[in-house]
């Protein structure tokens, strides 16, 4: 009798015959990658995450967006590293050498990154 009951529940949740929902699903959330600062796992996460915990070794890793960070090589191994931009060195998780951020590596003002602005026109009345 239950599974009857359960049969005649499930097609009154059913859409009828011959219906079409004409809703957009739901968008799906872009999503960024990390790799893990502690045991180098990478970790999905939806863009806009400032914190992600690892799904191996449980580390909560910040996660830093384009314009904050820069990339340097690795002075030991030469594997791209990236740093926090004002960092003034980054140690290499595959060979532990410490490679300074030298002024070619630093952050432009931001001044320059934004280019010079227009000249004010002070017109004389």
């Amino acid at each position: 009798m239950d599974a009857v009951m359960e049969s005649s529940d499930a097609e009154s949740e059913s859409a009828p015959p011959g219906f079409q929902c004409l809703c957009p699903p739901p968008p799906l959330p872009e999503m960024g990658q990390v790799v893990c600062g502690t045991c180098r796992e990478l970790n999905s996460y939806p863009r806009g995450a400032r914190r992600v915990r690892c799904s191996c070794c449980q580390t909560i890793n910040v996660v830093l967006e384009d314009h904050q960070t820069g990339n340097v090589k690795c002075g030991g191994c030469t594997v791209l590293l990236m740093y926090p931009y004002g960092a003034p060195s980054i140690k290499c998780s595959l060979c532990h050498f410490v490679t300074e951020i030298g002024v070619q590596n630093e952050r432009p003002p931001l001044s320059v990154q934004q280019g010079q602005p227009p000249p004010i026109d002070n017109p004389t009345h």
